[in-house]
């Protein structure tokens, strides 16, 4: 399934047995009271949209504006870092809550929330670096539900102050990854900084996995094991 409005782009899939179409509305219901709640917020504290750093909201906002500023405080960061975990894990919240579904990925402009039955190997897209879609990292059913977040300073639209054709982060949540994954990237600068934005990472025990790509390197941290799909 894809559900889009605004700069919202979601792809949904679920196994081929618990799909049914129903599934759709409330994937669109969930993005339009999520972005009805956050542009109303928005509109009476901009600050909220536009900071770098981390914000404090008012306790009148809804839990999902509470969450995404907490988790990108504990990043660092502004709370918009994290906006696209929490809509790909609340439509995901949605659909399991509403339908018998064993297997559900979500992806919100390469950030993913999934509940697995059986082990994934994820391929990791780094945009035109010649290590791009030939190494994966296997994502564990057991492990799940969790976010696997990415971010870039060489490929797409999102804010980074680094270099990274890539640096991916695997979390229980997806919020939490999201924030990570910008706030571990805007580091990157070259390929020198890999061992040491590897080292910041562990002061995070809630990342299970990071994996960073760049200029032709790569570096790998965590518990997933990593798979060569592709000769380089």
């Amino acid at each position: 399934m894809e559900i889009s409005y605004r700069e919202t782009d979601l792809w949904v899939g679920v196994d081929r047995k618990s799909f049914v179409p129903e599934m759709k509305n409330h994937a669109q219901k969930t993005i339009l009271e999520l972005r009805h709640a956050l542009d109303t917020y928005i509109g009476r504290f901009p600050e909220f949209e536009k900071t770098l750093v981390p914000y404090i909201p008012g306790e009148d906002a809804i839990p999902g504006i509470q969450e995404i500023a907490a988790m990108a405080a504990q990043a660092g960061i502004g709370p918009m870092a994290a906006v696209a975990g929490l809509f790909a894990r609340d439509v995901g919240d949605e659909i399991i809550r509403n339908f018998q579904v064993e297997e559900i990925v979500v992806e919100n402009g390469g950030d993913l929330f999934m509940v697995l039955k059986e082990d994934l190997l994820l391929s990791v897209v780094a945009g035109r670096s010649p290590l791009s879609g030939k190494m994966g990292v296997v994502i564990p059913a057991c492990q799940t539900p969790l976010g696997v977040c990415t971010s870039a300073g060489t490929v797409g639209p999102s804010l980074s102050y680094g270099k990274a054709d890539a640096v991916m982060v695997a979390c229980k949540s997806p919020t939490l990854a999201d924030a990570l994954a910008t706030a571990l990237g805007n580091n990157v600068k070259s390929a020198r900084d890999i061992d040491s934005v590897l080292k910041m990472s562990e002061e995070y025990p809630e990342i299970l996995s990071v994996v960073i790509i760049c200029e032709g390197k790569i570096g790998i941290r965590g518990t997933f094991e990593m798979k060569v799909l592709k000769e380089v």
